[in-house]
């Protein structure tokens, strides 16, 4: 994967503004399916990041959605 611009922050932001959260409240480890991240939203993710250059697939976002899992295949800083 690459870390190209990634950072922990910067995820959760990208998260928080697709559901319309305030990036502080969403918790680094919290299933963001349960924050109401579907799978429209997890494809726009994927596909943003990987026009970035990041070698990640919508499968690998879903099978661990949470920001701490994303940060790692993203390789953040």
């Amino acid at each position: 994967m690459t870390g190209t611009g990634f950072t922990v922050e910067r995820i959760r932001a990208e998260v928080a503004d697709l559901l319309g959260e305030d990036p502080a409240e969403i918790p680094l480890d919290e299933n963001l399916v349960d924050w109401g991240l579907d799978s429209i939203r997890l494809m726009t993710l994927a596909g943003r990041w990987q026009e970035e250059g990041a070698e990640v697939a919508f499968v690998q976002l879903a099978e661990r959605p949470a920001i701490e899992a994303w940060a790692e295949l993203l390789g953040a800083a």
